[in-house]
């Protein structure tokens, strides 16, 4: 045989091994999927709520209008701290003051009747006494004028004059008891026209000192929409000149923050947060959970779902979480936005995985793969086989064993930013499968696999 023909049959036979190499191979590696992974490991966890709002104080009051008129003072200025009682606003009072004074004049001049009253009454009863005694002293003697008479010892002239002087005594008696009633009815109307007047006058200051207004408590004021020479309007909510100011008691700070309503089930009063303010971002500062709300309030309105009279069933609602700040700066600000992360709960040493891990698969899907259906490769999400009937969904994770992943079922319990506590199914060390999301949706349990995380690795050098 000649070398041409040896020489091309040697190659020929070299394809034909190298394409059945390849073949063979392909064969072995075309069922293997590529996987990231993760370690179960055991470490601190702590289930957080984050939601959004902004700086509250505890106290605040709206310092309303009480009277119409000009506004002639205003002796504080937008973030002044004050003091209680101290003198914040005044409104024209020369009516009100005018109205004080002549309520005073005519409370003088009733005390003045009173005092008339009560010398009369005492004239009335020393008439009374002296009249008493003029009426006991001529019946003595009209009584021993009747005795006298009936003896014959006095003449006729004698027993009339005593018996008429006894008449006249008694009538002088009546009309004095008369005139001390009188004196007692115009001093007892006298006390009430001086009870009167004092009503009079404590309405009239009352309608003066509304014309000031005081601080209730110490604070700083935080709003001032109105001028000196404005005009104070009472009784119109929100309109101008209904509010004069806003005073906050700043020595207590909360964060009026919105939580989701997934969320709000496991937020509970007296839970620790931790507080960030968005114009101080290199510090947060801790709170605890103060007040919880009950009423669900509808994110796209701000309006609370007992207010609304449309159904708002499919929107999403949000409840109020109020914390208050342990150590609050002294440069806070009321609207200041902040974010509370509230802890609602914590684990010591919990054995946990990253939560991207976790994945359901059907439950006839775990039957079928168990009886030994040998799938190995990645597939699209199977089509329910029981005419439309509920299939029950299993929680679990991939584990690498021997170079396979299989699904094993695992109870949760608390999130966390990134990882999940495992209650039971795995151990310490156990490698489950990370990703791809795409490879985790699809994957059939005991599907081959082949570790490859050089992207997570990149990922983290770039991070």
């Amino acid at each position: 045989m000649k070398t041409w023909k040896k020489v091309a049959i040697g190659a020929g036979a070299g394809v034909v091994a190298l394409i059945l190499g390849v073949s063979a191979v392909h064969q072995a590696t075309k069922d293997i999927v590529a996987v990231q992974t993760a370690k179960v490991q055991r470490q601190d966890l702590a289930s957080v709520v984050s939601a959004s709002g902004e700086i509250r104080p505890k106290n605040y009051v709206n310092i309303g209008a009480n009277a119409f008129g000009r506004i002639t003072h205003l002796y504080v200025r937008e973030g002044e701290r004050v003091r209680k009682g101290q003198l914040l606003a005044q409104i024209e009072n020369v009516q009100p003051s005018a109205d004080v004074e002549a309520t005073k004049a005519s409370l003088e001049a009733a005390k003045t009747n009173a005092a008339a009253a009560e010398a009369g009454l005492n004239t009335a009863k020393a008439d009374l006494h002296r009249a008493t005694s003029d009426w006991e002293r001529a019946e003595l003697d009209w009584t021993r004028a009747q005795g006298l008479y009936k003896e014959a010892l006095i003449p006729k002239a004698d027993y009339d004059s005593r018996k008429a002087a006894w008449e006249t005594a008694e009538a002088g008696l009546a009309q004095a008891q008369a005139r001390v009633a009188q004196a007692q009815a115009e001093q007892e109307s006298a006390e009430r026209h001086i009870a009167e007047v004092r009503a009079t006058l404590t309405r009239a200051a009352d309608v003066l000192q509304k014309t000031g207004y005081v601080a209730p408590y110490d604070g700083v004021i935080t709003n001032l929409p109105v001028r000196e020479g404005e005009t104070a309007v009472i009784g119109i909510q929100n309109a101008p000149g209904s509010t004069l100011m806003t005073l906050a008691d700043m020595s207590v700070i909360t964060a009026e923050v919105m939580a989701d309503e997934t969320d709000i089930v496991n937020v509970q009063l007296g839970q620790p947060a931790e507080v960030a303010i968005d114009a101080m971002p290199a510090k947060s500062y801790h709170a605890v959970v103060t007040e919880i709300g009950n009423n669900a309030i509808v994110r796209s309105t701000g309006v609370a779902t007992t207010q609304t009279t449309t159904a708002a069933s499919q929107e999403a609602k949000d409840f109020k979480v109020v914390v208050t700040l342990e150590d609050p700066p002294h440069e806070l600000r009321p609207g200041l936005s902040a974010t509370a992360k509230i802890t609602t709960a914590t684990r010591t040493n919990a054995l946990t995985v990253p939560i991207q891990a976790l994945t359901v698969r059907a439950s006839n899907e775990l039957a079928s793969a168990g009886a030994g259906s040998g799938a190995v490769q990645a597939a699209g999400p199977q089509k329910d086989a029981s005419n439309g009937k509920r299939v029950e969904e299993v929680q679990g994770v991939f584990v690498i064993r021997e170079k396979k992943a299989e699904f094993v079922p695992v109870e949760t319990g608390i999130s966390g930013t990134t990882d999940i506590e495992v209650l039971r199914g795995l151990k310490a060390g156990d490698e489950v499968v990370t990703g791809s999301y795409k490879v985790l949706r699809t994957m059939r349990p005991g599907a081959r696999v082949k570790v490859d995380n050089s992207a997570t690795k990149k990922e983290a050098s770039g991070s």
